[in-house]
């Protein structure tokens, strides 16, 4: 059983991003740009949007963090967007979710620049993805496919069930993996819990893809012996052994699941550190030029 590790491969895409984008600037004369903007006090949306602004840093890039008070009214936060459309230094704008519910998020996607939406959501890019255009991806559908592709786990013709239906993850990455392209051309399943059995679904896949975020959802009875398992689940469950008092889970079993696997993701470590690496890569194409 081989552990796929998140951690070289996002290196690997990020040392790529950092020789592009000193070839951008001495080049052309581009420092990429990205915004994040954060409503309200979520902790853990903090955290990551720190994340975000420390990977900007490290490359040497534009980064700008617009944090605003849990009761910004939906027209200030729309026109906010609008503001950071028109700013010709940012080429990545997002807004962290979740945002307060008074906020119609899917409005505030389909108000960011196509070019600029560096997260994937928005419909435009979505719909080129299906399509098989050029296209923003999602970040972490798109970081799966380079984990596959770097530990040489061949997907065409392979049979892919993907647990999971959301925008953010289950039907962009199903979407991927069915068309022609590298880490594709795959025959793709598309299975979730309104199945009367999941298990009988995910034991057909030969490469099964878990993105439900219910903790270790998976068990071993529902993977097939030597199947390629990638959980994308990040679950905090108590724990009161750890200082913390909680611990991080994914949406597998691990230890039940691992012996019958060919290869899995460990959580964390594994697919969760693809996410920033992939965001960069999408600034990175922003800031270029590649969707004009």
């Amino acid at each position: 059983m081989d552990l796929l590790h998140g951690k070289p491969v996002a290196e690997k895409i990020l040392q790529q991003v950092r020789d592009e984008s000193t070839a951008l600037v001495a080049e052309r004369g581009i420092t990429p740009g990205l915004a994040v903007v954060l409503v309200g006090d979520d902790p853990a949306s903090s955290t990551y949007v720190r994340s975000k602004a420390r990977m900007c840093e490290s490359l040497g890039w534009k980064s700008i963090v617009e944090r605003r008070a849990a009761d910004m009214t939906e027209d200030d936060l729309l026109a906010l967007v609008r503001s950071l459309n028109d700013d010709e230094t940012i080429h990545g704008i997002l807004v962290q979710s979740p945002i307060p519910s008074h906020i119609d998020y899917e409005r505030v996607v389909e108000t960011i620049s196509p070019r600029k939406d560096v997260d994937g959501f928005h419909p435009v890019n979505v719909g080129r993805m299906v399509i098989g255009l050029p296209a923003q991806e999602s970040c972490t559908p798109a970081g799966v496919l380079e984990m596959l592709v770097h530990y040489g786990i061949e997907t065409s013709g392979r049979r892919v069930v993907v647990a999971g239906r959301s925008n953010i993850v289950g039907k962009p990455i199903a979407n991927m993996m069915l068309q022609k392209r590298r880490g594709g051309n795959a025959i793709v399943t598309v299975a979730h819990t309104g199945a009367a059995d999941l298990g009988a679904i995910t034991r057909e896949a030969d490469i099964l893809i878990v993105a439900i975020g219910r903790p270790r959802l998976v068990t071993a009875d529902m993977v097939k012996e030597g199947a390629v398992v990638i959980d994308v689940g990040i679950n905090r469950i108590d724990d009161p052994t750890s200082d913390r008092g909680y611990r991080l889970v994914g949406d597998v079993d691990f230890d039940a699941v691992a012996p019958k696997c060919s290869a899995i993701t460990p959580v964390p470590g594994g697919v969760g550190l693809m996410t920033i690496a992939m965001l960069m890569h999408n600034t990175l194409r922003s800031a270029r030029g590649d969707f004009r």
